[in-house]
């Protein structure tokens, strides 16, 4: 049961309808999630929450769309947030992989330990693996992704803090468990 349940439609004011119709058309394929209608009690809240997408473009450009949503993967199941894991397993599976057999090179392990480090010890990262970091990337790729970083955590602490749902569109990604 979510600590705040998400806004219902018809308490929805209309600049927040407004700004729900815009993210979508803006981000085509993007919907109004649990988590985006529970930040919808708060206009401002979920616009800064929304600026995760140009953040993830641009992370994108720089790792590429198979690294950038493996790197979100692992920073939220790093952080052990349920429905961020479980919507960045949807996409893996989606692209034909099964999260719990990727195949990755030296360098895509690297970045998503750094990743997961940095979710696990609230960014308190070790100078070695950081120096590894920071022979692969410019200062400006490293700012970006510790950016990206942070707001996947936030967007995790989010969710957990909140105990907002999975979404039903989500379940058949679900993990399965082990009895």
């Amino acid at each position: 049961m979510p600590r705040i349940p998400p806004i219902l439609p018809e308490q929805t004011p209309d600049a927040v309808v407004t700004a729900f119709r815009q993210h979508v058309a803006d981000y085509p394929g993007s919907r109004i999630t649990n988590m985006k209608a529970t930040l919808g009690h708060s206009l401002l809240a979920f616009e800064v929450y929304m600026q995760w997408y140009p953040l993830y473009e641009k992370v994108k450009t720089i790792l590429g769309n198979r690294l950038a949503y493996l790197f979100a993967h692992a920073i939220s199941e790093s952080s052990n947030c349920p429905l961020c894991t479980t919507f960045f397993r949807k996409i893996i599976i989606e692209n034909g992989e099964r999260p719990e057999e990727l195949q990755l090179s030296e360098d895509e392990q690297l970045l998503l330990d750094f990743g997961s480090a940095i979710a696990q010890h609230k960014g308190e990262v070790s100078d070695a693996l950081y120096g590894q970091i920071q022979r692969k990337f410019t200062v400006t790729h490293i700012v970006l992704l510790v950016a990206f970083a942070g707001q996947m955590i936030a967007t995790n602490i989010f969710n957990n803090l909140l105990q907002v749902e999975i979404d039903e569109y989500l379940y058949p990604y679900l993990p399965l468990k082990v009895v």
